[in-house]
């Protein structure tokens, strides 16, 4: 679980901050090429979400390929697909969040300040620090609005949640349990819930890139 946590939080917010500089500097030929009537704001800003979408399935692959055999996961289809989903879709949604924020902000300078802001507050949410059931309740409303918790939430479920195998004795809180029973008692996590949290991890990129293009469309931070 570490691995997962480790890997989404470092491979994406390198993805997000790795793609607003590029981001930056476009927007800014952008601007000009359609104040001369080049460029129409929806396919450009369309063009910028869809090219991320190959880089990110083969950097998704060869990272989930490698780590996946070396860590000794369950060598299942449906898991090895679960694994990838929400993989790529993590990384999808860092990486539209980098160009989201660039969108809505000034500048690359600011974006990047924004950023780490929200970078922080996601890694302390996400379930793996604090575990949702230990969070304090009038603070738990934010777990759910935060994107890494829905990805550990599938990664962590899908890998462990159906797994009936007991601990030894004094490795678990109670005697007997079961890694299934483990992951749903301590961090709340429920196989059965998979196809919800799939839909949500899938919602974010797309409103990420949603909230990118209506920057680009409406935003305008040209100072002459």
């Amino acid at each position: 679980m570490g691995s997962m946590y480790a890997a989404v939080l470092f491979i994406g917010v390198q993805n997000s901050s790795s793609v607003q500089p590029v981001v930056a500097i476009e927007r800014t030929v952008f601007y000009r090429e359609r104040a001369a009537g080049m460029y129409s704001a929806v396919p450009y800003a369309f063009g910028q979400v869809a090219i991320e979408l190959p880089y990110i399935l083969v950097q998704s692959l060869l990272y989930g390929v490698i780590v996946y055999a070396m860590i000794g996961f369950e060598w299942t289809a449906a898991k090895f697909f679960w694994y990838m989903f929400f993989m790529y879709f993590t990384l999808l949604y860092f990486t539209f969040y980098g160009m989201m924020a660039v969108g809505l902000t000034p500048n690359y300078n600011i974006a990047s300040i924004v950023s780490a802001a929200f970078y922080a507050i996601w890694n302390l949410f996400s379930g793996f620090i604090i575990p949702r059931p230990r969070i304090p309740v009038w603070w738990r409303w934010y777990y759910w609005m935060c994107p890494v918790a829905w990805t550990l939430y599938g990664l962590v479920a899908s890998q462990f949640g159906d797994i009936q195998t007991q601990f030894a004795p004094g490795e678990s809180e109670e005697p007997g349990e079961v890694v299934a029973d483990f992951v749903r008692n301590y961090f709340g996590f429920k196989h059965s819930f998979l196809g919800v949290v799939a839909v949500v991890v899938a919602a974010f990129p797309v409103l990420f890139a949603f909230l990118f293009a209506f920057s680009i469309k409406t935003l305008n931070f040209q100072k002459r």
